[in-house]
């Protein structure tokens, strides 16, 4: 039970006594001081402009017309206007019980119940390895679909992806020039080719399977070149991501809305509405009766602009009747998302329905400065030699550590620790401490008692756990509204931190009396569901067993 919802009753109650009732929906934060209490409200400055009354004033009459119990909870006003509660150590302890009782459940909530999500992240092309923006997009869509599940959505993961066009065909014809290479020929490179190492293993393996007879140029060769590396690239990416633990229960090809007929269903929905017209043999939209400027659609060659098959995918998307959409991509695409937004809603689509995440670049540091090159290729990072230096679980934690709308500075010297100074590191030691303290108890012979009391979990390093265990449900709601995972990496930090000092503080196994030992247990164990549940929401790995964690 989250406190805001034990809350809430008592506060509409009031709200109705003084006249304010349906004005306003509150609004709950946690202080920051925690002499301030456990859990505050605004209510009183939200209703300010609606009552034309000082906030502090109305929080003083709704504090007189709250009907709290008072062996549970206590309110006083402060500041400006806000409203501080201080529950009981006794409230805290039985609400300990209660979520102990409730077992791995713990944390869900029903908010997305009936819902189905859709979130669309990664969509690479296949034109090469995965980069360090594709890896931050990785870990970002991947733990954003888990915590819409945790709220109850039934969640669509989706990989957009286009193998035609002109990046297509410039991989087939890098691929090919490196084959005229292999096989000595003097052949041009285009200027513009992929350089990549990887253009030469296809190269080698194309030689390997075709011997020499792809040596006469034609489009027919040119495109074995293209299929074969669309082929590897596909599959290179696809090994990427399962080594981060991704998978997509989708993949969506963008040239299939040409050949479906939907890009040319958008042009018509367009035109029938007025919205098209030509110019310079180019057919623009006319964006700019919605107070933004207009675009080209179709080239005078005949070759649609990335708008178009991004209109009539989020067409289709929306038609597929998702309840909320989401799109996880990088601040390269800023420019095009409103105009894509502003035509679905001019065809009549309900465009709320569709929130779009932008995450900023990733920079590699080391001791402050930034590096541009992997020491082993001596060329540009790969998601994927990342991911052989560190480990999946410290590449998405650390992609993972800031909010998506800030830039990622990813420092290497402190994610190749494995230490507590590693922040991810720190997080699976407090989870394998505690797999030890159990471990522990069982060699002993100690068998712990699930259903223990708990009422006499009442020293402080007690109770701040507690209060912070009791805030699980909120942090992965607010983390999945805000679109925020990072929120759930520090409330994680927050609980390791709280669980050690429990731990330093207060003896379990050898506690004073049999009653504390059990009651220590059934804290213990409901840290390690919250560890254990927030690091796989994560994407992280729990390890049970970890050096330093057997003390």
């Amino acid at each position: 039970m989250l406190l805001e919802s034990y809350l809430e009753p008592y506060l509409h109650e009031a709200l109705e006594r003084i006249g304010a009732a349906g004005l306003v929906s509150p609004e709950f934060e946690v202080p920051r001081v925690p002499e301030h209490g456990d859990i505050a409200t605004t209510v009183a400055l939200q209703l300010a402009r609606f009552l034309r009354r000082p906030p502090r004033h109305i929080a003083e009459e709704l504090a007189r017309h709250l009907r709290l119990p008072a062996h549970e909870v206590s309110v006083e006003v402060a500041g400006a206007g806000f409203l501080n509660f201080r529950f009981t150590a006794d409230f805290f302890t039985r609400l300990l019980r209660h979520i102990a009782d409730l077992g791995d459940s713990f944390g869900r909530s029903t908010i997305g119940a009936g819902k189905r999500a859709n979130v669309e992240y990664v969509s690479a092309n296949p034109t090469g390895p995965l980069h360090l923006g594709h890896g931050r997009n990785a870990a970002l869509g991947d733990t954003i679909a888990n915590l819409l599940a945790w709220c109850g959505y039934e969640v669509t993961r989706e990989y957009y992806f286009n193998n035609a066009g002109h990046q297509m065909a410039l991989l087939g014809q890098s691929i090919y020039a490196r084959y005229r290479q292999l096989l000595g020929d003097d052949y041009p490179f285009p200027p513009d080719g992929y350089h990549g190492e990887y253009i030469w293993d296809i190269a080698r393996k194309l030689l390997e399977r075709y011997g020499t007879s792809l040596r006469q140029e034609s489009d027919e060769h040119v495109a074995i070149c293209r299929r074969e590396g669309e082929r590897w690239c596909f599959a290179h990416i696809r090994r990427t991501l399962e080594r981060m633990g991704i998978r997509h229960d989708v993949y969506f090809n963008e040239d299939s809305l040409y050949h479906d007929g939907k890009v040319d269903s958008v042009l018509n929905a367009l035109r029938e509405r007025g919205l098209l017209y030509e110019r310079d043999g180019a057919v623009w939209i006319a964006l700019s009766r919605f107070g933004r400027q207009d675009r080209v659609l179709v080239k005078s060659t005949g070759e649609g602009t990335y708008r178009l098959p991004d209109i009539a995918y989020h067409r289709d998307k929306l038609e597929r009747g998702y309840d909320l959409i989401v799109d996880v991509l990088g601040a390269d695409h800023i420019a095009t998302i409103d105009d894509v937004l502003t035509a679905l809603k001019a065809l009549g689509y309900d465009t709320t329905r569709i929130t779009v995440v932008l995450h900023q670049f990733v920079t590699l540091t080391e001791g402050g400065q930034q590096v541009k090159m992997s020491k082993r290729s001596g060329k540009s990072y790969t998601l994927d030699e990342l991911l052989d230096e560190l480990g999946p679980d410290v590449v998405r934690f650390f992609f993972l550590m800031r909010a998506p709308s800030t830039h990622l500075e990813f420092e290497l010297e402190l994610a190749r620790q494995q230490t507590e100074a590693n922040p991810v590191f720190y997080l699976q030691y407090a989870y394998a401490r505690i797999c030890s303290i159990f471990r522990h108890a069982h060699a002993r012979g100690i068998v712990p008692d699930e259903a223990a009391d708990v009422r006499c979990l009442t020293l402080p390093p007690e109770q701040t756990l507690i209060k912070l265990l009791v805030r699980f449900p909120e942090r992965i709601r607010k983390a999945a509204q805000l679109y925020e995972p990072q929120l759930l990496a520090e409330y994680l930090r927050e609980v390791a931190q709280a669980f050690h000092t429990f731990y330093h503080e207060c003896r379990i196994v050898g506690a004073e009396t049999p009653e504390q030992m059990q009651a220590r247990f059934v804290l213990a164990r409901v840290t390690q569901r919250v560890l254990r549940n927030g690091l796989a929401i994560l994407g992280i790995s729990a390890p049970e067993r970890m050096e330093r964690a057997e003390d």
